[in-house]
C-alpha cells in the first residue's frame, strides 16, 4: 500500500508513520490548517507591540503624563492591554507588558513603567 502526502498527494518514501513527502509540504499543510487562529493572534500581538512602543516613546523617564488625543494621534488602541492593576486606593492602572497608564482628570493619562 502506497502512502500519499497529505498536502500534494505525492508518494511518501521513508518511515511508516510519515504523513508528508517533505518539510515544505508539512509546513504548508500546517500553516493552512492554523491560518485563521494565527491571524487573530498575530494581529493582537501586533497591536500590543504597537501600544507598547507608543507608551515607551512617550515615557522615556518612567513617569509622565500624556493627553488622550496625543496617544490616539500616535495610533494607540485603548482596547488592547495585557493586564490591569488595582491599587489599595482603588485606582486602576492598565498595562501593556511593563508600560502602564492611569486615567486621570480631564482627558489625560499618567504613564508609568512597572519596576522589575
Amino acid at each position: 500500500m502506497e502512502k500519499q502526502c497529505l498536502e500534494c498527494g505525492n508518494k511518501i518514501v521513508g518511515r511508516i508513520d510519515k504523513k508528508f513527502c517533505s518539510d515544505g509540504c508539512r509546513n504548508t499543510y500546517n500553516n493552512n490548517v492554523n491560518k485563521d487562529s494565527k491571524n487573530l493572534i498575530r494581529n493582537t500581538n501586533n497591536r500590543l507591540r504597537k501600544n507598547h512602543r507608543i507608551l515607551e516613546a512617550l515615557n522615556p523617564d518612567g513617569k509622565t503624563t500624556a493627553s488622550r488625543a496625543r496617544l490616539i494621534e500616535k495610533g494607540f488602541d485603548f482596547n488592547y492591554f495585557t493586564s490591569i492593576y488595582t491599587t489599595k486606593a482603588g485606582k486602576i492602572y492598565y498595562f501593556v507588558y511593563d508600560e502602564g497608564y492611569l486615567p486621570i482628570e480631564g482627558d489625560y493619562y499618567a504613564l508609568v513603567k512597572r519596576k522589575s
